[in-house]
């Protein structure tokens, strides 16, 4: 896993992507990831995810997630 992370990380420098852009699609495909995993229940999602319900709406509204 760290292997892959590092070559992707790697990847994403030498492209010139900006540190808030990864950061912002990292969560992105994280939360949108334990979402589907837990059938889309918000609280549930909140507690794998170990953040505040209302924490998890606002990024989600944030990141244009259903």
């Amino acid at each position: 896993m760290r292997d892959r992370l590092e070559r992707l990380v790697g990847e994403m420098v030498e492209r010139g992507i900006r540190f808030e852009d990864a950061l912002g699609a990292f969560e992105r495909t994280f939360i949108a990831a334990v979402l589907a995993r837990t059938g889309g229940n918000m609280g549930e999602a909140a507690r794998v995810l170990r953040i505040h319900r209302n924490t998890l709406r606002r990024k989600m509204a944030d990141y244009k997630l259903k």
